[in-house]
């Protein structure tokens, strides 16, 4: 069979990292997970009874958009969490913020177009916008500037600027006024605006904004992955323009038909468990300052400064200069699976690693302890 040019994207280097720690724990190795963005817990106690009382009736398709409860529900979050009054006829629910991006992607963008991002980044940004027959265009960012793009970065000729804050490696967050600077500069340049918000609620000092509070002329996106820890049942939203919701309500019902109705039952009432979800914030909290403190002792020195997310960027250029083998190294002799940065940044990330600390205190504790015993051996 043929295969496509557009499809041959590059993996996502994270999941290879977690196949490869998979294997050596099948093998009866105990392994320290720090490679992966998941949360350790369960989804909130409050979603899973109200799915398992769902279970009795029938789970079919719902409207394309998702479940009306569900929509109000996200709006009625915006005005809780940044003050914003949202039409719920905006929100779009998604199979996961993955969902999300295709749809914005497809609405947004005609093949050909040229789409900016920062680097470092998600790695998946990219990827889809090549499977789609678009072109990523990386914006270097500075760590001087916590790893977010400045606004006279933006490149010229680009159909769309995707931000994200908290970022993902970085974990370092957009303030408002930053926010209104790129989004004033991609309106001025033509460029459509995406604002990844799915670590939102994962934060450690002022709390994160959203680009709705600065514009209504963006496509946000999030997810119930993470704050709410459930990132298996994969359902997201995105809020989009009023003027573009019925072109992506016709994209939802060819791509995707609806969201699962499973999940958006457990979404909706995740959506009441905020004080679970917090309490998840407060071991986050706790493991960010045990990596703060135990990353440097193993000889991490250069990091971002990590605002949100449960995210640590590393400078590792003065160890290695291969990402890649550097983190299999470290998984063999270690038995802690860490992330290369070449996933993120595909100039700069072979002299970078990522470290999650979503898993459980414990965990976190030890895969510093067996770090710091490796790289004092090294």
């Amino acid at each position: 069979m043929r295969k496509s040019v557009r499809g041959q994207v590059d993996p996502f280097i994270v999941m290879d990292v977690m196949e490869a720690a998979a294997r050596a724990e099948a093998a009866g190795r105990h392994i320290i997970h720090m490679e992966v963005g998941q949360p350790s817990t369960p989804a909130p106690e409050g979603a899973r009874r109200a799915l398992a009382a769902a279970l009795e009736q029938p789970l079919g398709y719902t409207v394309a958009l998702g479940l009306p409860a569900l929509r109000q529900g996200i709006a009625d979050l915006y005005r809780r969490w940044y003050g914003v009054d949202l039409d719920p006829a905006r929100v779009v629910v998604t199979p996961g913020s993955s969902g999300a991006f295709i749809l914005a992607f497809s609405a947004l963008f005609d093949a050909g177009d040229r789409v900016a991002m920062g680097y470092p980044g998600y790695p998946s940004y990219r990827q889809i916008l090549r499977a789609m027959s678009l072109d990523p265009v990386g914006i270097p960012t500075r760590p001087e500037d916590r790893y977010q793009p400045r606004p006279d970065d933006l490149p010229d000729g680009c159909a769309g600027l995707i931000l994200a804050s908290p970022g993902n490696p970085s974990g370092t967050v957009l303030r408002t006024d930053e926010l209104r600077a790129l989004s004033d500069a991609a309106k001025a340049r033509g460029m459509a605006l995406i604002s990844d918000e799915i670590y939102h609620g994962l934060s450690y000092g002022d709390r994160c904004h959203s680009a709705l509070e600065v514009t209504d002329d963006v496509f946000v996106i999030n997810s119930f992955s993470k704050y709410f820890s459930m990132t298996g049942w994969r359902v997201g939203w995105m809020v989009v323009p009023p003027d573009h919701v019925r072109t992506v309500e016709r994209l939802a019902q060819n791509m995707f038909i609806c969201p699962p109705h499973a999940s958006q039952v457990a979404a909706l009432a995740a959506l009441g468990c905020a004080a679970e979800a917090d309490a998840n914030l407060a071991v986050y909290a706790e493991n960010r300052r045990l990596m703060l403190e135990g990353l440097p002792k193993a000889g991490f020195h250069r990091i971002a400064p990590p605002e949100g997310a449960f995210y640590i960027y590393a400078d590792v250029s003065d160890l290695t200069g291969d990402s890649v083998a550097f983190a299999a190294e470290i998984l063999d002799k270690a038995g802690v699976a860490v992330t290369p940065g070449l996933d993120f940044d595909p100039d700069r990330g072979a002299r970078t690693l990522r470290f999650s600390y979503a898993r459980a205190t414990a965990d976190i504790a030890e895969g510093l302890r067996r770090l710091q015993g490796f790289m004092a051996a090294r």
